[in-house]
């Protein structure tokens, strides 16, 4: 198989491990998505997606095509190879039971099937604990296709409708990963009705990573993630 693709409904979740050397692209079917991700080594679950080192280390807020996502052992998960969007955030968590309740009141699936309100951080627990993880594994995680903003008091106010239909990211992987994703609506959704938005998956296999590759160059820290990759990585080309 050269290639794998599918659709992710809303209010669903999905995982997968990525092999080093392949890579995934996410699309926005119909415009406003959010996808909430998060990383785990399959190897050793210890290490996980680490939102604080892949800001600081790229002096960002935003992330975007060039950047890349880190471990918290300092290696390099992923890297944003592509992006029709321009901003991506990973400093507003996911949502839980009490948010959805609030915003558009309480559904559950027993009652309401498929058109219930599934909340973020339930739909994350789900997928996580097909791999032995818990709540307290759960770390904080990447919200695809959504922009925040920030005011002169540091509070924080999602721009809605971001993201338009056909919008799109790539993540190339650099190391075997875990992703885990959700399509539930981001924390601080204002939106009169439950986001009911899917999105789109490819799987495919990466090219090689040149050696004028933006993500690679675009700061010193990525190459020194690079190097931590390619020690983490030693000898298994032999």
């Amino acid at each position: 198989m050269k290639q794998y693709q599918t659709v992710i409904p809303p209010a669903s979740h999905w995982s997968f491990r990525m092999r080093r050397g392949t890579q995934l692209t996410l699309t926005d079917v119909e415009g406003g998505a959010n996808v909430g991700m998060v990383f785990y080594n399959p190897e050793n679950l210890l290490e996980r997606y680490n939102a604080p080192d892949t800001l600081k280390a790229q002096h960002t807020f935003k992330l975007t095509k060039g950047h890349c996502l880190y471990s918290d052992m300092g290696r390099i998960f992923a890297s944003i190879i592509e992006d029709s969007l321009g901003w991506h955030e990973s400093v507003c968590g996911n949502s839980h039971a009490s948010h959805i309740e609030s915003q558009w009141g309480k559904r559950d699936y027993q009652q309401d099937r498929n058109n219930w309100q599934q909340n973020g951080h339930d739909a994350m627990l789900v997928e996580m604990a097909k791999y032995g993880l818990t709540q307290a594994d759960i770390t904080a995680n990447l919200n695809l296709f959504s922009k925040v903003e920030t005011d002169d008091e540091g509070s924080m106010t999602l721009i809605e409708q971001h993201s338009k239909a056909g919008d799109h990211l790539t993540l190339r992987f650099e190391m075997d990963t875990l992703v885990i994703l959700y399509t539930c609506p981001h924390p601080l959704s204002q939106a009169d009705h439950y986001p009911r938005k899917p999105i789109s998956l490819r799987l495919e296999k990466a090219l090689p990573v040149a050696d004028d590759d933006l993500c690679k160059n675009s700061r010193p820290e990525n190459q020194r993630g690079f190097a931590n990759n390619s020690l983490y990585h030693f000898g298994l080309e032999a």
